[in-house]
C-alpha cells in the first residue's frame, strides 16, 4: 500500500472473523493502528470457542451478515468457493512463500486465499524443567523414538515435575493430534489427500495400519504420564500454558500460536522449542524427527454481501499486513505469526517461531493436515476424547474414524 493511499478511508467500515481466539486481542489493537493509518474502520469478530469457522461464517452468510475478510481453515474453502472474491491479480500474491498458495488455487483459475500465517504444531517443551530433568542441556534432537519420549517422561518425573497436560480440546486433538498418522504415511506430497481418499473408499484399515497404530501407541504412553490423568477431560486450553510456563509441567501437545499465552505465565523468560512426536522406535522412521508445518488460516474475502467499496477496503487490509511498517509489526511481533511472505524479512522474536524455522531451514518438517473436512474436529474429537478417557478401546476408534470418513462427501 502507498503513502497516498493513506487516510483514504472516506468511513468506510468492514469486519473480520477470526478464528484464532488465541490472538483476538493482538488483531483488535492492529485493526486500530490499520484504522490510524488508513482511516478504514474494521472490527474484529471473534469466531466463539467450540464453534468451527465453518459453522461461523455459514450462520453470517445465513443471515446476510458475512463479513468483509474471513479468516477460515483450508479445507473450508472450497465449501465457500463460491463466494470468494478472486485475489489472483494482488501484489502480494508473487510474493508469497513458494507452494503457499497452492490450497488457495481453485479449478476456475481464480487465487481466494491470503496466506496469513505458517504455523507449526508438536511437544512444546519447557527447557528449564527438561534441563533439570536431563541433568545438563537438554536436546530436543535427543528424542528421536518412542523410547527416548518414555524415557524423557521418567526423568522429569523423577525430577519431581508432571511429564506433561494432555488438553482434551477437540480441535486439538482431531485438528492436530490424529493427523500426524495421516501425514506420516508416506512422504508424499499429496499423501494427505491421498490417505482421505483411501479412508473415504475403505481401503486403508486403520486397526492393521502401523502410522496409526503407532501414534496411538504413543498416545497411551501420553496418558500414562498426563497429569490430569485421574480426570483427563477436565483441562481447558488455558490450562496448558498455565502449567508449561510456570513449570508445572515439561511438555505441552500444541502449537506456535499459544506462544502469547505461555509467556503470561513464564515469569523468568524461560526457553521453550519442539519436540516431534515419534510414532514408532526406528529413528529412521519418516515422523520422528519431523514436526508438521504449513501456511494456516487463509484470509478469504467476501464477493456477495459486501460493496466493492468494502471489498476494495478489504484488499487494503491485506496490503497493509504484507507491505506497510506497521502491518508487518503487527503480524510479526505483535501477534507472533511467521508470515507466509517472502518479502517480509521480520524475523520472529518468540521462541516457538524461531524452532519452527529452525526445523523448516532444516528440512525437517512435515506437511501438516490442512485439508480435513469441516466436521472433522468435532466428529472424529468426540471419538479422540472418548479413547482419551478410556470410553473406547483402540479398535473402537479405529472403527468410528473410519465410519466417519465413509460418509465424507
Amino acid at each position: 500500500m502507498k503513502d497516498d493511499s493513506k487516510k483514504e478511508g472516506n468511513n468506510v467500515k468492514i469486519s473480520l472473523l477470526n478464528s484464532k481466539g488465541e490472538i483476538q486481542a493482538q488483531l483488535e489493537e492492529s485493526a486500530k493502528v490499520f484504522t490510524e493509518d488508513t482511516g478504514i474502520e474494521l472490527e474484529i469478530i471473534p469466531c466463539p470457542a467450540g464453534q468451527s469457522p465453518f459453522e461461523k461464517a455459514s450462520s453470517m452468510y445465513a443471515s446476510g451478515n458475512a463479513p468483509a475478510l474471513l479468516m477460515i481453515d483450508t479445507g473450508d474453502i472450497i465449501k465457500f468457493k463460491d463466494k470468494l472474491l478472486d485475489l489472483s491479480d494482488e501484489e502480494w500474491v508473487d510474493d508469497a512463500m513458494e507452494g503457499a498458495l497452492d490450497d488457495y488455487k481453485m479449478d476456475d483459475g481464480r487465487m481466494v486465499g491470503f496466506p496469513f500465517a505458517v504455523e507449526g504444531f508438536s511437544f512444546i517443551y519447557n527447557k528449564q524443567v527438561l534441563d533439570k530433568a536431563v541433568g545438563g542441556e537438554f536436546d530436543p534432537s535427543s528424542i528421536k523414538t518412542r523410547n527416548d519420549l518414555e524415557d524423557l517422561f521418567k526423568k522429569i518425573e523423577e525430577s519431581g515435575v508432571a511429564p506433561l497436560v494432555i488438553s482434551p480440546m477437540d480441535w486439538s486433538l482431531a485438528g492436530h493430534f490424529l493427523p500426524i498418522s495421516y501425514i506420516t504415511q508416506s512422504t508424499d506430497p499429496d499423501v494427505m489427500e491421498k490417505t482421505a481418499q483411501a479412508l473415504k473408499e475403505g481401503t486403508l484399515d486403520l486397526k492393521k495400519n502401523p502410522q496409526f497404530n503407532g501414534l496411538m501407541e504413543t498416545f497411551d504412553l501420553m496418558k500414562e504420564y498426563n497429569i490430569d490423568k485421574e480426570d483427563p477431560l477436565s483441562g481447558t486450553y488455558d490450562r496448558g500454558p498455565e502449567l508449561l510456563g510456570s513449570g508445572e509441567v515439561g511438555i505441552w501437545f500444541m502449537g506456535n500460536w499459544a506462544w502469547p499465552q505461555i509467556a503470561e505465565f513464564d515469569t523468568a523468560e524461560e526457553q521453550y522449542g519442539f519436540i516431534p512426536v515419534p510414532i514408532s522406535d526406528n529413528p529412521d522412521d519418516y515422523g520422528n524427527s519431523q514436526i508438521p508445518v504449513a501456511v494456516t488460516k487463509p484470509l478469504v474475502l467476501d464477493k456477495e454481501q459486501n460493496s466493492e467499496e468494502q471489498q476494495e477496503a478489504a484488499k487494503k487490509f491485506l496490503e497493509w499486513l504484507g507491505y506497510e511498517d506497521n502491518g508487518q509489526d503487527a503480524l510479526v511481533n505483535n501477534m507472533h505469526i511467521i508470515p507466509g511472505f517472502k518479502n517480509v524479512t521480520l524475523e520472529p522474536q518468540d521462541p516457538l517461531a524461531k524452532s519452527i524455522k529452525n526445523y523448516m531451514d532444516e528440512g525437517k518438517t512435515l506437511r501438516a493436515p490442512t485439508i480435513l473436512p469441516p466436521d472433522h474436529w468435532s466428529q472424529v474429537g468426540a471419538s479422540m476424547q472418548k479413547y482419551l478417557s478410556d470410553e473406547i478401546d483402540r479398535a473402537g476408534l479405529a472403527k468410528e474414524i473410519e465410519s466417519y470418513w465413509k460418509t465424507v462427501e
